[in-house]
């Protein structure tokens, strides 16, 4: 006897697109206004429109939509950025914001491998993006490497010096283990400030990415329409975000991303029933800050500049907060959530110094009101392609 087929797989692509559009529209409106009165008012009127549609039940039509098809979804999502980027082409701030939202996403896709998949607790994601950072930094300014090169090494240096957290990490469990990425976030800090070949406190230069010769900190002259050089970086960065967020959805579908889920879920029973706990926990600890490096490795070339105070444990606990609000475990919230908690405070500048405040409210709201995030994990689907 065939199973009917689920509701999922009876969804159409069209609510999701619909979705997607108008989260677009929303975006470019956002980004583009300046003055803080209709800054409040696009983001009073964002939030009742998202309230209607939960209560119209729409959302679900989308969250399915996206589920059914989110390979046809994700390739008109890169359409959708790459219109917003082409739309503010001109516009240095709205790009770097854009930028920064890109490479933070692709950091908390890191955690989220850990986090979301391993059960595996790192509050210092900020300190291996920082690591990533000043690796460009250094070879940059050292070396002749090439510079797609460097990114790599950004990624191989944060996992390798993250293997030094190995052993107390797969040594304790729960709280125990996020109080030693809390020292160890804390050490590095001490490090650099402490570290003259590195500039101290003061931190260094990174110099700009170069490709065949070609500068990404030179605008780019297309005829009479002039692109800011920050395009170049953006195109980087997204190529970059889509990798990460293919590499995590693979993973998470493939039976490696269903070790991990059993060791997450009960460790104890996972290895009663003869999965390699500490491998599996070793590879979702590397792997996840080799994503982180990745990221911080490019964001380095792009701010030009790196210092330890922008690497604390504030800054990880900012990822910790994202990872959280958007839902844990489920890529798509990762990407909301990281709008909201990048763009909202840069917007409104007169918040500008409550804005950990604001995290933490947010943190605290969703925890008591939704736990499991604004974009929760669908039910996992152990064979693909049948109905559940």
């Amino acid at each position: 006897m065939i199973a009917p087929p689920s509701s999922e797989s009876r969804t159409g692509v069209l609510p999701g697109l619909i979705a997607l559009a108008l989260g677009t529209a929303y975006v470019i409106v956002l980004l583009a206004v300046e003055k803080q009165a209709i800054v409040l008012a696009v983001l009073a009127a964002g939030i009742v429109a998202v309230l209607a549609a939960h209560w119209l039940g729409l959302l679900g039509g989308a969250a399915r939509s996206f589920a059914a098809h989110e390979d046809a979804i994700g390739a008109f999502a890169v359409v959708a950025a790459l219109a917003l980027g082409l739309y503010f082409h001109e516009d240095h701030f709205v790009l770097l914001l854009v930028i920064t939202v890109m490479l933070t996403t692709v950091a908390t896709l890191g955690l989220n491998i850990q986090f979301g998949y391993a059960g595996v607790l790192n509050f210092a994601g900020a300190s291996f993006f920082g690591i990533g950072a000043y690796t460009s930094a250094v070879l940059n300014t050292h070396t002749a490497i090439p510079h797609l090169l460097v990114l790599l090494a950004g990624g191989l240096v944060a996992a390798l010096i993250g293997s030094l957290l190995l052993l107390p990490v797969l040594r304790t469990r729960g709280h125990y283990a996020a109080v030693v990425t809390i020292a160890f976030a804390l050490l590095l800090k001490t490090f650099l400030e402490v570290n003259d070949v590195l500039g101290g406190p003061q931190g260094m230069q990174v110099p700009g990415m170069k490709i065949l010769g070609w500068s990404f900190n030179n605008n780019v002259d297309l005829g009479w329409i002039t692109l800011s050089f920050y395009m170049n970086y953006f195109v980087v960065a997204l190529l970059l975000l889509v990798g990460a967020f293919i590499l995590v959805r693979r993973l998470e579908r493939s039976w490696i991303g269903l070790n991990l889920d059993a060791i997450r879920l009960d460790e104890t029973a996972a290895g009663c029933f003869g999965l390699d706990v500490v491998r599996w926990k070793i590879t979702a600890f590397l792997v996840g800050n080799f994503l982180i490096g990745i990221a911080g490795a490019l964001f380095g070339m792009v701010g030009s500049f790196v210092a330890p105070n922008n690497y604390t444990f504030a800054d990880s606990l900012i990822l910790v907060s994202i990872l959280l609000l958007g839902g844990i475990g489920n890529p798509w919230g990762l990407i909301v959530a990281t709008i909201i908690v990048v763009v909202v405070p840069e917007k409104l500048q007169t918040i500008q110094e409550y804005r950990f405040l604001l995290y933490a409210a947010l943190v605290v709201v969703v925890l008591l009101f939704r736990p499991e995030g604004l974009l929760p994990r669908p039910v996992r689907r152990y064979f693909p392609g049948l109905p559940r």
